[in-house]
């Protein structure tokens, strides 16, 4: 017998076809933001950072990220990538709902990939959760796996430069979180305007003959 959660799936997803980017700079709070903002939705959460860690630490290797390691770390990297990827197409298969965890430094990719989800029938999102330079760095010193503070400064310009272009690109669905105090106040805020994103109905047209063609398919089983 299925369990809920695997009836809940596919078409009867509550989620189907909604995917959020999840976009900051290192030392930017994303974990804990997307823990406080889209926790209890059933969401698949897509982030390379978390199999990387994993294969960092199997392979005995420093969450610091000492340069005498850069050869076999950017092979862990590549796997972590990899497996991310493999996550991504099975969730996609069945249309389910993606949070999917990235810097935002790369403004072409996550449009690409944005692009790519709308044409499979996604409504596309973005969570932007952003603070200051002093913050994003103070954390990211007290990380496990922190970065190198010129790399965390450089990441950090780049994301900001990005907002913009975010904003227009995501229009009604972007979403900016201002994370510096961790406002628990604010946080519920975002959870309920994210919440009403996720349970909103499917706009997208490609998105609604796909969920017509799987119902249809039901029909004749």
């Amino acid at each position: 017998m299925k369990t809920f959660n695997e009836l809940q799936e596919g078409v009867y997803d509550p989620n189907i076809l909604k995917a959020f980017f999840l976009a900051g700079g290192p030392g930017s709070g994303k974990s804990y933001v997307v823990k406080r903002t889209t926790g209890g939705l059933g969401m698949k959460i897509l982030n390379s950072d978390d199999h990387f860690e994993r294969l960092l630490k199997d392979a005995g290797l420093d969450s610091k990220m000492p340069p005498e390691e850069k050869q076999p770390r950017d092979v862990a990297r590549d796997r972590a990538k990899d497996l991310t990827t493999f996550q991504r197409r099975n969730f996609v298969r069945g249309r389910l709902g993606l949070i999917i965890d990235g810097t935002g430094k790369d403004y072409d990719k996550i449009a690409y990939q944005a692009r790519e989800l709308e044409g499979m029938g996604y409504d596309t999102h973005m969570i932007f959760v952003n603070t200051s330079l002093d913050v994003a760095l103070q954390r990211n010193k007290e990380r496990d796996r922190s970065v190198p503070e010129p790399l965390a400064v450089k990441s950090w310009n780049a994301v900001q430069r990005n907002i913009g272009k975010f904003s227009n690109f995501f229009k009604g669905n972007f979403i900016i979180v201002d994370n510096n105090d961790k406002d628990e106040d604010m946080m519920q805020q975002v959870f309920k305007r994210v919440r009403a994103l996720a349970n909103k109905k499917v706009r997208n047209q490609r998105g609604l003959q796909w969920i017509k063609g799987e119902l249809e398919k039901k029909k004749r089983k």
